[in-house]
Formats: structure tokens, C-alpha cells, sequence
């Protein structure tokens, strides 16, 4: 990577003096290198310190490819070809792998949909929790514990103790999720990344899996990155708002801005579909293009009722016309 890309800004940097998390102009893409299918198109996100930033668009919009991104952790044959992905002023994408190891769980950490797969059915979760805590913090085996037991016990899993010496299959699925949130936070990360983390969950589990996603955010200072398909979600858990659509990232803002004066027409559509006008079904015709589809103009263009030529010859370029306050159309 040279340095001119290692020293980039990303274009929404300026939302704050130091951002934790800025991603400039990234692109991830697969197949042969002489023939690449972009899977993200020049993404860019900020993430200010202690912020809630929610990630939302349909599935297949990259989303989850972002989240991969961050953590270094894209699927084999998936590639970061261009961009940077500054983490408190550490360009991601130069780190080895050794240091992002250190990074990941210690400093970022992940809260993932399927929390019962993601933990090791043959470890207490206890054992589980403990492990993460020893490997970044190098704290004792007792100190660990003592800490797993207390983090269990405040987000509010009974009998803590005793929970902590059970394995993956003795939890529900709500308590299952918490005790994933018990082991993205348990060494104070600066950012914690949650992906769809109340998917598969009835909705009053859901309700309490957000409370305590939430509260245990607020109560240590870091920083959230939610990434979610339902907006009601976005709108009760984030102070800012990033819309991707097709690997591109159509408008950036504060949730109260976003979400109830959009400027994207896909956002606009969105917002619809949520909120629809009494009696009627609302919908945004056709269906997100498949990677590899998309011509040089604006990926929502074959969907959108406003496009025109320029919007299917040239891509919008991302830009600022209300305070913080980000879209990438044509029209607006």
C-alpha cells in the first residue's frame, strides 16, 4: 500500500477532530484479479469515540463485508484491494497479522447473530470468557475469573457462579447472547461491533438483548457499530446512521436526521417500507443487483423512480449539505 493511501482521510472524518474509526475509499473484492467482482465500492464510515453509529440496508449490501473488513477477517478468496481502515491513527490494513490478533477481542470486539455457535460447546462459558480476558489483559487465571463472574452477574444472568461453569447448550438463546456481550466486553474494548445480534430472537428477548447491549455500552465508554436490516432497531439504538446499499455507503448522518429527513432515495424507500401510509403495502420494486452487475453509475439507479442517464453513466460522489449530514445522489 503506498503511502498516499496509508495518510488518506476518509470524506467524513470531520464529524469529529479524532475519529476512533475512519474507513476511506475501500474496496474488497474476489475472483481472478484480472476479471474482480467488487463486494464493497469505495466505503467510507466514521466512527467517533463513544459514538453509536448503526449500520443498516438490505441483505447483501455489504453490511457484514464491512464488519469482516475491520476485524481483518474476510472470507478466503475475498480481498482488501484499495482503501484505509484507520483505527485510533492505525492504519488496519498494514498491520500484521500478530498485531491484529492483539487487536481483535482486546481492543475491538465482535457480538455476532448466532451467539450458540460461536461458542465452543465443549468449554464452560465461564472457561470461554476468562480465556479472552487472560490472552488480552494477561491478568490471572483467579483474577479472570473473578471478573467473568462479576461482568455475568451484571448483565444480569442469574446465579452467576454457577452459570459460569455451565456449557452452551444449558443457555436459552437470549442468555446464550448475553453471555457473547459478556465476552465482547470483558476487556473494555474502544469499539464493539454488533452484528444483527437480536436475529433469531423472539421480541421480548430481543428488547432485553438491545437493554443490555445498551446499557453495558454507556456504562464503559466504548464506542458501538451496529449493524442491522431494521431500522425500528437503528432508530432506538444509534446516534448516527450509515446507509449502505450494493457495497456503497448512500448516505451518512445523525439518526434523527437520516431517519426522519432522508435524503436518499433508497433511504427515502427504507423509511417507507418501515412506516408505511394507512392501507397500503409499501415495497422498493426489484431486488439489490447480485455483485459483479453493477455498471459505473449509482448502484440504486435500475430501482429508483428519479434516475436518469447521469445517474446510470457516473456513480454520485459522497457529499456534505446539511450539517453531518452525508448523500450520495445526484438529485439531492
Amino acid at each position: 500500500m503506498s503511502a498516499a493511501q496509508t495518510q488518506s482521510r476518509s470524506v467524513l472524518a470531520g464529524i469529529a477532530d479524532d475519529p476512533l474509526l475512519e474507513i476511506s475509499g475501500l474496496v474488497v473484492e474476489t475472483g481472478p484479479a484480472r476479471r474482480p467482482i467488487e463486494l464493497l465500492r469505495s466505503i467510507e464510515l466514521a466512527i467517533p469515540k463513544g459514538a453509536r453509529v448503526g449500520v443498516v440496508g438490505e441483505s447483501g449490501s455489504g453490511k457484514s463485508m464491512t464488519a469482516s473488513a475491520i476485524l481483518g477477517v474476510l472470507p478466503n478468496g475475498v480481498r482488501a484491494r484499495a482503501g484505509t481502515i484507520r483505527f485510533d491513527g492505525r492504519d488496519l490494513m498494514t498491520l500484521p497479522e500478530r498485531e491484529m490478533r492483539r487487536i481483535r477481542g482486546g481492543e475491538i470486539s465482535l457480538v455476532s447473530q448466532n451467539a450458540v455457535a460461536s461458542l465452543n460447546p465443549l468449554m464452560t462459558v465461564g472457561a470461554q470468557i476468562a480465556k479472552v480476558c487472560r490472552e488480552h489483559t494477561g491478568v490471572s487465571k483467579q483474577e479472570a475469573w473473578t471478573r467473568t463472574v462479576e461482568l455475568l452477574d451484571a448483565l444480569g444472568i442469574p446465579e452467576p457462579d454457577v452459570r459460569a461453569r455451565s456449557y452452551p447448550h444449558h443457555f436459552s438463546g437470549g442468555m446464550a447472547q448475553r453471555v457473547a456481550i459478556a465476552m465482547a466486553l470483558i476487556c473494555s474494548p474502544q469499539l464493539v461491533i454488533a452484528d444483527e445480534p437480536t436475529t433469531g430472537l423472539d421480541a421480548t428477548i430481543q428488547a432485553q438483548v438491545l437493554e443490555v447491549i445498551d446499557g453495558s455500552v454507556k456504562a464503559s465508554g466504548a464506542a458501538l457499530l451496529l449493524i442491522s436490516h431494521d431500522l425500528a432497531v437503528i432508530r432506538a439504538m444509534c446516534d448516527i446512521v450509515a446507509v449502505v446499499y450494493a457495497g456503497s455507503l448512500l448516505e451518512y448522518g445523525p439518526a434523527d436526521e437520516v431517519l426522519n429527513r432522508p435524503l436518499s432515495p433508497y433511504t427515502q424507500g427504507l423509511i417507507r417500507c418501515m412506516d408505511p401510509p394507512e392501507g397500503e403495502i409499501a415495497f422498493i420494486p426489484g431486488r439489490i443487483p447480485e455483485p459483479g452487475t453493477l455498471g459505473a453509475g449509482c448502484p440504486f439507479a435500475e430501482r429508483c423512480d428519479r434516475a436518469t442517464d447521469a445517474c446510470r453513466a457516473q456513480q454520485p460522489a459522497l457529499r456534505q449539505l446539511r450539517p453531518d449530514h452525508w448523500v450520495s445522489c445526484h438529485h439531492e
